[in-house]
């Protein structure tokens, strides 16, 4: 059987590419997202150049419902090689909004379905003596960000990985973590952003009378959960985190940075 690949967070952007880059590489890809149609179009897309990829509806908020999810997937593909969290938790929340309600329903898809995804597929990578678990998240979960206040849980997350790198980096399973800080084209959050920033221009040039919402936003607008990928501060990396990258010397889990800090 070959190599395979779990892809949560299956969305036009990071996960379309992380899917893709695996699949050249020989690997049968798993998708899991919530929208069976976005799946189907991608595996179809993955189908035309010689992989071969499997589907999964699965609401990664329900931290319950991944022990069944995961025994799909052995009985589909096997334990996975690789295991990538991309999922969204949504955690564009001005920090005075912030209440321990919305807090504690953040933590599901940031962080619990995540660990219980990891207690699934780690056993099996430790035993083969190879593996990894790779995410990729927006750079509130490096900095904190008055307007996206839900960043907290990305850095449970980001602590997690970092301490998980730590504890199994010698035992053949690498983990590493991707922080972006830049909107990712052809992706909703980054046609929902533009279409904001042509309604500005238009009333920043003629005035706000000028500004018709009905005229310029799309026919089928992009609600607010609709980002399908990290998009939110200032860019940040993992050292090593090329798929299968070996990681510097140092040891280090720590991010450097790649873009501009915001303000500067």
């Amino acid at each position: 059987m070959p190599p395979s690949i779990v892809v949560c967070g299956a969305g036009p952007g990071l996960g379309r590419a992380v899917a893709r880059r695996y699949a050249r590489a020989g690997y049968t890809v798993v998708l899991v997202a919530r929208r069976q149609a976005p799946l189907g179009e991608l595996a179809a897309d993955l189908a035309s150049i010689g992989a071969t990829a499997h589907v999964f509806t699965a609401d990664l908020s329900d931290t319950g419902a991944v022990p069944q999810l995961a025994g799909q997937i052995r009985g589909a593909a096997g334990d996975p090689g690789a295991l990538y969290y991309g999922v969204s938790a949504g955690g564009f929340i001005p920090v005075a909004a912030l209440t321990p309600e919305r807090a504690q329903a953040l933590m599901p898809l940031a962080l619990y379905s995540l660990l219980a995804l990891v207690q699934e597929f780690l056993p099996a990578m430790l035993k083969r003596g190879d593996g990894a678990i790779l995410s990729a998240q927006g750079a509130s979960a490096v900095r904190g960000m008055p307007h996206i206040s839900g960043g907290f849980a990305l850095a449970a997350q980001r602590n997690y990985l970092q301490s998980l790198h730590a504890a199994v980096a010698g035992q053949g399973v690498y983990v590493g973590g991707l922080y972006i800080g830049a909107a990712i084209k052809h992706t909703p959050f980054y046609e929902r952003r533009e279409a904001e920033r042509a309604v500005d221009q238009i009333a920043l040039k003629f005035g706000s009378d000028a500004v018709r919402p009905a005229r310029l936003v799309p026919a089928d607008p992009i609600g607010p959960g609709g980002a399908a990928g990290p998009a939110d501060g200032a860019g940040r990396k993992d050292k090593g985190s090329q798929p299968g990258q070996k990681s510097p010397s140092t040891g280090r889990a720590e991010p450097r940075i790649l873009g501009n800090e915001p303000g500067t």
